[in-house]
């Protein structure tokens, strides 16, 4: 019977691994805190709402297939580019050097932006497309406040941690909230008054057909439109299975 000696060659030592691979940790995910610091662990934490707030996005493009949606997450991507283009022009560092964490610049802050973009378009929604969502005035209410306050918090809590953590100074995280708030006005604007109209006929193409794609601009409150439908439509096919069992 034959039997494999692990010391003659058949398999690389580690060493000889780790002597030619340089392991780096990615870094896009990666957030530090100080050891033993609570409240550092929780900044951490929230500052990792805008790949949460990504992960929502593909999930409601893959599951609603809704226009505006799609054009809500373009805008992040583009928001996305514009920070990339304005740090690699300012060149400015971050306040601590992580060299084997980030080599990229700080100014401005990507997290900061990405909130804040998020948050001033979600309010913009809110006062401006998002109209009877419910029957009830007082319910309609409470929920934009929840929604724009939550929102509200969520961005200012990510400022706060990437000025804890050290990532960012306060000018950079200041920046990137303004040109955040800048470029979701134009976006909304341009979603608004040009894309908008065009969505009726964009839901033609027959591309928009194959990948389901839809428009629910009109619709006012788009969770009870399909509420009510599906209802319907539940009643009566069961109405139509008992027909079918009686006959």
């Amino acid at each position: 019977m034959a039997t494999f000696d692990l010391n003659e060659g058949n398999f690389p030592k580690p060493t000889d691994i780790t002597d030619r691979t340089e392991w780096v940790p990615l870094s896009l995910t990666l957030v530090e805190y100080p050891k033993g610091d609570f409240i550092g662990k929780i900044l951490a934490l929230i500052s990792l709402a805008p790949f949460g707030i990504g992960a929502g996005f593909v999930a409601l493009i893959l599951f609603r297939r809704d226009l505006h949606t799609i054009t809500f997450f373009l805008g992040t991507l583009c928001s996305e580019a514009l920070n990339y283009f304005l740090k690699h022009t300012i060149c400015e560092e971050r306040p601590m050097r992580r060299t084997d964490l980030y080599g990229e610049y700080g100014m401005p802050s990507s997290h900061a932006q990405f909130v804040w973009f998020f948050a001033t378009y979600v309010i913009y929604f809110v006062f401006i497309r998002l109209h009877h969502m419910n029957n009830n005035t007082i319910i309609e209410n409470m929920s934009k406040i929840l929604i724009i306050s939550s929102s509200l918090v969520m961005a200012l809590l990510v400022c706060v941690s990437r000025i804890y953590l050290q990532y960012h100074t306060v000018s950079q995280v200041l920046c990137g909230a303004f040109v955040g708030v800048l470029f979701a006005t134009f976006w909304f604007a341009l979603t608004y008054l040009v894309f908008t109209p065009l969505f009726p006929q964009i839901v033609t193409w027959k591309i928009s057909e194959i990948l389901l794609l839809r428009d629910t601009t009109l619709i006012p409150n788009v969770l009870w439109f399909e509420y009510t439908n599906t209802r319907q439509e539940v009643r009566a096919r069961s109405r139509k299975l008992v027909s079918m069992k009686s006959q």
